[in-house]
């Protein structure tokens, strides 16, 4: 269990995907770019490549995104916050997406 005062650390933002590729020599990760209505897009690692053979079919789509965590770099791309998203162990999979009236930026509460 963590405290109300930790889970209000974690800033949750709904972003829209520009564009989506396959990283190299990878068999799990796809590199993001998205759209949080900030200055430029930010680019975010993920390893959602398994369920999505192409790539393309993410753009336009909008999640929801930790946009408040340390960069980090993954396979030598830097990531600037984590996709939300739930599977089961029988291979089921869905992206946490807001309706279409939440645009870009917009924080959880």
């Amino acid at each position: 269990m963590i405290s109300y005062e930790d889970f209000a650390k974690v800033e949750i933002r709904a972003g829209k995907v520009l564009s989506a590729e396959k990283i190299p020599d990878t068999d799990k990760l796809l590199k993001l770019s998205v759209d949080f209505a900030e200055a430029s897009p930010r680019q975010i690692v993920s390893g959602i490549s398994a369920y999505f053979p192409d790539p393309a079919m993410l753009v336009g789509k909008t999640c929801m995104f930790v946009t408040n965590l340390e960069p980090r770099t993954i396979r030598g791309f830097e990531s600037n916050g984590m996709l939300f998203a739930v599977s089961t162990s029988e291979g089921a999979f869905s992206l946490l997406e807001p309706n279409a009236t939440i645009p870009p930026g917009t924080k959880a509460k």
